[in-house]
């Protein structure tokens, strides 16, 4: 089997990790994940969703959107539109669940954080990628906070990185770009904490069902994949 890439089964793509870069926001990164980029947002408020208020928790909330020319035509801004597509709201909820799952809400204290995710560019893999950028930018925030005297104690829990596993061609791959992806089996999502623990998996056949086999194959391709992307993000965090 050959990959479209050239790459080894097991083998990301190229991971670059960009910190600080906008101006303005409290945490900011571009990740890379070979041709696909997505610029992470990190913004600080002292307002809690009204479910919280008075609660003594924090939030933790994200919201997901592909440039119009992101891909190989032009698409419409859903701004545009009206709403929201159905794979939009999905992808922002996954991003949320899976930060919220990196941090102590309560040592977090009544304040909320917002990881806008914006893709630049699509190549597969995007909302993996997002989750993986929005994390490291989601410590850029925490550390600002400590600074600031917002936080008087990390809350940080563990480091969450997510990446796509599949069946092409017959064999289990690491890390889908779009012409694997469009042509996959079986296409899954794994998020995971640095501790190992899991976070969400989301997988699909697309012809014939996996078998347990594959899905125990596919599960240990992305739980080395995230390994080596946790690494990156400390790598990055050190910088």
């Amino acid at each position: 089997m050959q990959r479209p890439s050239g790459r080894a089964a097991a083998q990301l793509r190229q991971i670059q990790i960009t910190r600080n870069y906008t101006r303005h926001a409290e945490g900011s990164v571009l990740v890379e994940f070979g041709d696909t980029q997505v610029l992470c947002n990190a913004s600080v408020s002292s307002e809690v969703p009204r479910f919280l208020r008075g609660q003594g928790s924090g939030w933790i909330t994200a919201e997901y959107g592909m440039l119009p020319r992101s891909t190989d035509s032009r698409m419409p801004r859903e701004a545009a539109k009206g709403k929201q597509s159905g794979r939009t709201v999905e992808i922002q909820r996954l991003i949320g669940r899976s930060l919220r799952a990196a941090v102590d809400l309560e040592k977090l204290g009544e304040n909320q954080i917002t990881l806008d995710c914006d893709v630049i560019q699509a190549d597969g893999g995007t909302r993996t990628a997002a989750i993986t950028g929005a994390c490291v930018a989601l410590v850029d925030a925490l550390r600002y906070m400590q600074r600031e005297k917002i936080l008087t104690e990390d809350p940080l829990l563990n480091l969450v990185a997510a990446v796509s596993v599949g069946i092409y061609d017959g064999e289990a791959v690491l890390d889908l770009d779009y012409p694997e992806d469009s042509a996959a089996d079986t296409d899954m999502n794994l998020v995971m904490a640095a501790d190992g623990g899991m976070i969400e998996v989301q997988g699909t056949a697309e012809g014939k069902p996996f078998t347990e086999k594959q899905f125990a194959q596919l599960l240990g391709l992305g739980k080395a994949g995230i390994g080596e992307l946790i690494a990156l993000q400390q790598e990055a965090l050190n910088q």
